[in-house]
């Protein structure tokens, strides 16, 4: 690699900031996916570890407190995890035949955080079959027998396996789906030699902290392993100016003082810019914010913004047809929701939940982290698959108790355990219906989201 841009090649300081400013915007995802990574499959002295890179891991149990790695995770579903180098090969990954009643999904994001494909009960059905996972540089034929290739836009990619859990006494069946998953590069798959290895790579080292302190290092790191897309060459060309670009080995620390405040102002700007962004994803509804931020490469269409955005809400989201996030932190008048000050409630009336053709639920996080919370029932959700132990009230509607402190008596079914202090709530509804009423499209769908009220 050639060194940074020399001191006498660098633009001026009002431009070192607005660079600055959309390299961090550009950026953010592809940091926070790297890192993330990084802690699931790079790290193993990390508490986030998962397994070395290429071996699919299961996970036998749904999410809590304890897992930081990523903000905002689902507590819905048992999750399986694979990273893929896909540099020498790609991968084939074989799916069993699931039962019908049971959803399951894999995601597939790359570096970029694009959802490229989906193999799971709406994209391809419950029937078995074998599917192939490439890099954007590979040239191969599509072995037959072969279902569907999905192609990453980054040499790096993860598999996100969802299996849907019924209720504690499910994990075993779980298990046994989770267990026929199957991975294996496509050499092992069609019993030929393997192809030479990748090159060794020196990946940075990445944490919460380092993103922050290190963001333009590891920002350059993951653009040599994502080549650009058409919609690329004009931001690519405006971070090679400050110095990182393909070929190029970024210090942040050998830029000149007066640069190197500039690039600082610029971050924070970008910060800002999304931060609000984030908050106007979609459209607000009854105090939610319901829109689609997630998607591949043409959904962004560069808008880097609202990728970023997206990333920031719950990094590794689904697409609206897989899944709709609806958000809030408010009240319908706009509110903050504090359960350190009220106690609160969500009603959906009869006939009313949440349409969702594999299932629903409610999660709570603590406003500031945007984390799980710790409470004394280890109940981080409300979803479909409690309904039948939950109590209705007389007119056949549901209400959710949102508070800090166990309600008692016949509403603790019903109680989602809150911080002492602000909330961040997520429903998702996943697989949403497309016939009414329906959430489709996302902020203008003939189903809403009823709002949360201070209990009286």
């Amino acid at each position: 690699m050639q060194p940074c841009a020399a001191q006498a090649d660098m633009p001026a300081v009002e431009e070192v900031k607005a660079v600055a400013e959309e390299a961090y915007i550009y950026g953010l995802p592809l940091v926070m996916a790297y890192t993330a990574s990084y802690e699931f499959w790079l790290d193993k002295a990390s508490s986030q570890y998962k397994s070395p890179m290429g071996e699919l891991v299961h996970s036998r149990r749904v999410f809590t407190y304890e897992d930081t790695a990523v903000i905002v995770p689902n507590s819905d579903t048992p999750y399986s995890f694979v990273c893929l180098d896909l540099r020498a090969e790609p991968y084939v990954i074989s799916v069993p035949a699931v039962e019908k009643k049971r959803y399951y999904s894999i995601q597939f994001v790359d570096w970029n955080t694009f959802n490229f494909g989906y193999i799971g009960s709406r994209a391809t059905g419950h029937e078995a079959g074998d599917y192939l996972v490439a890099g954007p540089e590979w040239k191969g034929e599509t072995p037959a027998g072969i279902k569907g290739v999905l192609r990453a836009t980054s040499q790096f990619t993860i598999a996100i396996f969802r299996t849907q859990l019924f209720g504690p006494e499910d994990l075993p069946n779980v298990a046994k789906v989770q267990d026929a998953y199957q991975l294996k590069p496509l050499s092992s798959f069609l019993k030929q030699p393997a192809p030479p290895a990748a090159a060794v790579l020196d990946f940075p080292k990445s944490n919460t902290q380092l993103a922050k302190t290190n963001f333009f290092e590891l920002l350059a790191f993951v653009m040599q392993v994502s080549p650009p897309g058409p919609e690329e060459k004009d931001i690519r060309a405006k971070l090679a100016s400050i110095g990182l670009g393909e070929g190029k080995k970024f210090d942040f620390h050998e830029l000149p003082p007066a640069h190197k405040a500039a690039a600082l102002e610029g971050v924070k700007a970008g910060m800002a810019k999304v931060q609000e962004r984030t908050a106007t994803i979609g459209k607000r509804i009854n105090g939610w914010q319901v829109g689609s931020a997630f998607g591949n490469r043409d959904f962004y269409q560069g808008d880097w913004l609202l990728r970023a955005a997206a990333a920031q809400a719950g990094i590794f989201g689904n697409n609206a047809v897989e899944a709709v996030y609806p958000m809030t932190r408010w009240l319908p008048d706009g509110e903050i929701i504090d359960t350190s000050k009220h106690k609160y409630t969500l009603t959906f009336p009869a006939g009313q939940l949440p349409p969702a053709n594999a299932f629903w639920s409610v999660t709570m996080y603590d406003g500031k982290s945007q984390l799980l919370i710790k409470n004394p029932i280890n109940r981080y959700l409300i979803n479909s698959p409690m309904l039948s132990g939950m109590k209705k009230n007389d007119d056949g509607s549901l209400t959710i108790h949102i508070q800090k402190e166990n309600p008692g008596g016949d509403k603790e079914s019903n109680w989602l355990p809150s911080p002492d202090g602000p909330i961040y709530m997520v429903m998702r509804l996943y697989w949403p219906k497309t016939e009414a009423p329906s959430i489709l499209p996302p902020g203008e769908g003939t189903w809403q989201p009823p709002g949360v009220v201070i209990e009286k």
